[in-house]
Order: C-alpha cells, then sequence, then structure tokens
C-alpha cells in the first residue's frame, strides 16, 4: 500500500466506527439530557418559591415558571426544527 492509499479515509470504515460508536454516544446524550432537565426542574422550583416570598399570586408564579421552564427543554427546539422543515 501506498502513502497516499493509507492517509485516504474509507468511507465504509468511517460509517463501521460511527455505528460502533452510536449506542454510547445516544446512552450519554441521555444521561446529560436527563441530569440537566433535572437542573432545570430545580432552578424553577427555586424560581417559584422566590416569587411568592415576593409576594405574586401562587397562580401566576405557577404560570410564570412554566414559561420559565419552557426554554429549558431542548427537544422541543428539534420539534420547531422538525416543523419549520415540511
Amino acid at each position: 500500500m501506498t502513502n497516499e492509499e493509507e492517509q485516504s479515509v474509507n468511507p465504509m470504515k468511517l460509517v463501521g466506527i460511527v455505528i460502533s460508536r452510536l449506542p454510547s454516544l445516544l446512552f450519554r446524550s441521555a444521561g446529560e439530557l436527563l441530569r440537566f432537565r433535572a437542573k432545570a426542574r430545580k432552578a424553577g422550583r427555586i424560581f417559584q418559591d422566590e416569587l411568592c416570598q415576593q409576594g405574586v399570586d401562587p397562580e401566576v408564579a405557577e404560570q410564570l415558571t412554566g414559561v420559565y421552564l419552557e426554554g429549558s427543554n431542548p427537544l422541543s427546539y428539534l420539534r420547531v426544527g422538525r416543523q419549520s422543515h415540511q
């Protein structure tokens, strides 16, 4: 084999590498998503508690917390992106 052949990327080999690593990538991504969502829920509880302590009506505080937490759902961004392509 020449140096040029050794340095060229075999597309089938590349696909094989990606497929073999896909399960671990998905597993790690799911773990990160769960941690992110847990932190967002905790932040939402703190946000709602602070609103109530400042004298905001509990129902309004709950609604504002819902709006606050909408931005922390990365899956909603994927849905929006998918809908814009259709």
